[in-house]
């Protein structure tokens, strides 16, 4: 409704209306017949009680009186805003005003920053730790006649365990986890629905895509082989450079999945991304010659891990380009699938790179705590990493991989004695520097305009921002503007 002293004009439609009008009386008895019998105002007629005819000389003194019954549409809508009221004070009751959504979707974003960070931490260093245990010489323990075959690098010293793609394949085992977990949360957030419901809508989206059984199992063995691969790859680099700079390497993926999804996806060209995308290959380049050409392993490790970042690049943009759009049931069921693909078509492989040789796996002294922690941690991570969107912003989701190599830099300084500088600390910055550039957002020109105006006013001394400038008074319909007068007139 219109406030008092408004005048209703185009700008201001709403109108006061009156309230509909309903005349009722009480039950009156009637005087013919002394029967007793009770009419009640506006009903029907009866022939017994004839109602009597409304003429202008009585219509006003026998009137009864007048009451006033707001329409359903008021009814209800004063209802549910006192509904309203009593949840919003209930929600005040329980949470601060702090807590707005906005306000919880950062806490959420922090919150989901330090899990991600702390979670590929440790995969990353224990399976380090794993690489850097010093082969025991005991008498006990079985030595090997060729002691070459536990140097497979000039810089890697003796070891226990040498095991990159058994590492991959045990860790990949892990993500059949992932749709039981899902399973779960959704049987205790939705009780209405069952365990087979949930299955059979799962499947159910994926048919309705036009997947096949065959067809959508064939689909998930090429992803399996593409995501143990990027991982193998990512462990071997771990036996040869240092835990830091993988973790920097494999940031690079960032700038991977942009190029492929202007490429595949056809998404938007952003040219601050391409000049990130030449960063995060400069500081690569800085990576792979920091102890030079030759006599030194770090090129291929520094390969290794750049491949493992495509890998993971090529996994994420593959997955929307075949799968389309999928919720959450579907992507948990897919990953689900890949690890149980991994567990029943890769073991083979382990077993074969065991007998010839190529890994060792001591079973007198298996790291299986380390490997254990590395297991959860991952999956962990990954559970985290792919449905974080749903509590935060994407953003917090993708700077918990450049946020773990200050945290791991430390750790390998702390444990390890490493040293940051020259060639090596100039790589990570400059793959920092395009990773963060990669996040800006496509309309970033605007945000910086914006920010431009408002400091050129602030110098000027004009208070306000530019929403007052076009402000809009609702009483007279005018509109302030440095093109018109408040006479209309064009100055």
């Amino acid at each position: 409704m219109a406030r008092d002293g408004d005048l209703p004009t185009i700008f201001n439609p709403k109108r006061v209306r009156a309230p509909s009008v309903i005349i009722t009386c009480e039950e009156v008895e009637s005087e013919q017949g002394g029967s007793g019998d009770v009419e009640r105002a506006n009903g029907p007629p009866t022939p017994l009680s004839p109602r009597a005819p409304l003429t202008p000389q009585t219509s006003i003194s026998s009137a009864p009186p007048l009451t006033t019954q707001p329409s359903l549409q008021q009814a209800y809508s004063e209802s549910a805003t006192s509904s309203q009221d009593e949840e919003r004070q209930l929600r005040d009751k329980r949470c601060p005003r702090c807590c707005s959504k906005f306000a919880k979707k950062i806490y959420f974003g922090l919150c989901v920053t330090l899990v991600l960070v702390v979670s590929w931490v440790a995969v990353t260093h224990c399976v380090k730790h794993m690489y850097m245990q010093e082969y025991p010489l005991d008498h006990d323990a079985p030595q090997s006649a060729d002691p070459s075959t536990y140097n497979f690098t000039s810089k890697i010293p003796t070891n226990l365990y040498n095991a990159p793609f058994f590492t991959a394949w045990f860790c990949t085992n892990w993500l059949i986890l992932f749709y039981p977990l899902y399973l779960i949360v959704m049987l205790i957030h939705n009780k209405c629905k069952s365990a087979h419901d949930i299955v059979f809508d799962a499947f159910s989206d994926f048919k309705e895509k036009g997947f096949t059984f065959a067809r959508f199992l064939s689909r998930c063995a090429l992803f399996c082989l593409l995501w143990v691969l990027s991982v193998y790859m990512y462990t071997y680099a771990l036996r040869i450079l240092l835990a830091t700079d993988v973790v920097a390497l494999f940031a690079t993926n960032v700038s991977c999945i942009y190029l492929l999804s202007w490429v595949i996806l056809h998404e938007q060209f952003v040219g601050v991304r391409i000049v990130a995308a030449i960063l995060c290959d400069t500081g690569i380049a800085l990576l792979a010659y920091m102890d030079g050409i030759t006599g030194s392993s770090t090129l291929g490790g520094v390969v290794l891990a750049a491949c493992a970042a495509a890998g993971f690049a090529i996994f994420k943009v593959l997955f929307r380009k075949v799968m389309g759009e999928v919720n959450s049931g579907q992507r948990a069921l897919f990953f689900s699938i890949v690890g149980s693909v991994n567990a029943l078509l890769l073991w083979p492989v382990c077993l074969a790179l065991y007998l010839t040789g190529s890994e060792l796996l001591p079973a007198h002294r298996m790291p299986w705590l380390h490997l254990l922690l590395a297991s959860v941690a991952l999956l962990v991570f990954h559970l985290v990493f792919q449905f974080g969107n749903i509590m935060t912003y994407n953003i917090f989701v993708s700077l918990g991989l450049i946020t773990a190599v200050p945290v791991s830099a430390a750790l390998d300084v702390v444990m390890y004695g490493a040293q940051f500088a020259g060639m090596k600390l100039a790589g990570i910055i400059l793959i920092a520097v395009g990773f963060f550039l990669v996040m800006f957002p496509d309309n970033w020109p605007d945000y910086i305009m914006r920010l431009l105006r408002w400091s050129r006013r602030r110098q000027r001394g004009q208070p306000g921002s530019g929403r007052n400038r076009d402000a809009m008074d609702y009483r007279t319909g005018y509109i302030r503007s440095h093109l018109r007068s408040p006479s209309g007139r064009v100055r």
